[in-house]
Order: structure tokens, then sequence, then C-alpha cells
């Protein structure tokens, strides 16, 4: 019986399928009775379940503003409960697995050329830093003395105009 209904059930037919299947007498037999069961059992369900509250409207203003008064008192005493639920349970996952196909994404694409070129790049510059040492060390020297000269003038000059304004 069991492998009957199990084999009327689970395979996966169309309903033009299972009215072309040869039916015996004892399977029409076991169908019709577990359907007559199901029927008796079903309506007995809805005794379980309790009746919906009646709601009435207020009849007055104090009512109204008493109703009102105890309705934001819930909102703000729940609304950061249900927001931080919200944001663990369903934000902070979806931006952690985006997070993830971006970052393996990167890594897998991305980061391997920028890698090589990055090398490519300091080796160019490495290169061409070496030719020109010898030219870099030479201004800056210059420079140097440069700066020398300017801070003694204005070294010079800020003393003259301090004693000029002290005069």
């Amino acid at each position: 019986m069991y492998k009957i209904l199990y084999n009327l059930i689970i395979t996966l037919a169309t309903p033009l399928e299972i009215l072309r299947r040869k039916f015996t007498a004892k399977t029409l037999l076991i169908l019709f009775l577990t359907g007559s069961i199901i029927s008796l059992f079903l309506p007995g369900f809805s005794w379980a379940q309790e009746e919906p509250a009646t709601i009435e409207a207020p009849k007055t203003i104090e009512e109204i503003i008493a109703w009102g008064k105890s309705f934001f008192q819930k909102i703000r005493e729940q609304l950061p409960q249900i927001v931080e639920k919200i944001w663990k349970e369903e934000v902070l996952p979806v931006w952690k697995k985006m997070y993830e196909t971006w970052l393996s994404w990167w890594n897998s694409f991305i980061k391997i050329r920028f890698q090589n070129l990055w090398q490519k790049f300091t080796t160019l510059i490495r290169e061409e830093i070496e030719k020109r040492k010898p030219q870099i060390e030479k201004e800056f020297q210059e420079e140097k003395e440069e700066l020398k000269e300017e801070v003694q003038e204005s070294k010079k000059s800020f003393w003259d105009k301090l004693k000029e304004l002290i005069k």
C-alpha cells in the first residue's frame, strides 16, 4: 500500500499521464479511502485556531490620545531592536557576500595584472634613477647651496626689519 501511494505521489507525472495509467480496483480503493480520511479531518484543523480579537474604535479624544501614546511608545521601544535584527540578519550578510565576491574577483583577475604592471613600472623607474643619480646629486647640492644663501639673506633682512620696527 505504501509503495503504491509513494509511486503515485512522488513520481513527477503530469495529470494526463496519471489519467492514462491503468489503475486496479485495489489502488482506486486506497486512493478513495485516503481522500475520504483526509477530507474528514481537514475541517477539524480550523477549530484549533483562535477567534480573532475585535478592535473597537475609540469613543473619546482621551482614548485616541492614550492609544496614540501607547502606539508610539511601543514603536520607540521595539524599532531599534527590529532595525538591529534586520541589519544583522539581512543587510550585513548580503554586503559581506558582495565583498567576498568582489574580493575574490579582484584577487583572481585584477590584482595579478596590477602587480605585473607595478613591477614593470618600478624596474623602469629604478633604471632611470640609476642613470640620473649623479645629475640628481649635483642638482641637490646646488639647491642646498642656494637655500643656505637665501636663509642667510632672510636672516639679515629679518633682523634689519625688526630693528627698524623697534626704532
